[in-house]
């Protein structure tokens, strides 16, 4: 599914388990692993729902996809310890401890590590939120209700350039 690419593509991060698993019940973990998303607290499964897209923010993130992608870091080779991840800052920390290079990325976009997963988690539950739409087998595990709206509009009317980025990801791995 398209959505399980858009971490990868646009963050420096683990692999395509991420967005299930912190997806905030938005999408099953897979059924080998446990749900790392369970041991996340509340008020970070709030901090994903409640963040706010807009074009400022994806801007950074294409930049920062950009430039990894320069630099040769690949998000897909990176390895997630989920026994170690019990908030969205233990993820954050995997992320930058796996090269030493994507946290000084990440800042000189004016993210911290922590707001630039925040944005890609958020990218990523409208990508899932917005794909359930039309795919009832998704949509079973989609508490709409529980969704960021505005992160769902904003992520459809930019689905082409984030599609676009998607592409470039796997055409270049």
């Amino acid at each position: 599914m398209k959505f399980r690419y858009i971490l990868a593509a646009s963050m420096l991060a683990a692999a395509s388990v991420v967005p299930a698993a912190f997806a905030q019940q938005a999408a099953p973990a897979q059924a080998e692993a446990p749900n790392p998303a369970s041991q996340i607290p509340s008020a970070d499964k709030q901090a994903i729902q409640n963040y706010n897209l807009n074009d400022d923010v994806f801007n950074r993130i294409v930049k920062v996809s950009q430039e990894a992608k320069k630099q040769g870091i690949q998000p897909k080779n990176a390895k997630t310890d989920f026994s170690k991840i019990h908030s969205l800052d233990d993820l954050a920390k995997q992320i930058t401890d796996s090269d030493p290079r994507i946290e000084p990325l990440i800042k000189a976009n004016g993210f911290t590590p922590r707001e630039f997963l925040l944005a890609n988690l958020a990218v990523t539950n409208a990508a899932i939120a917005s794909e359930a739409k039309n795919n009832p087998q998704m949509a079973q595990y989609v508490d709409q209700s529980k969704v960021n709206q505005k992160n769902v509009a904003f992520y459809e009317a930019h689905k082409d350039k984030i599609n676009a980025l998607m592409a470039e990801d796997q055409g270049g791995q």
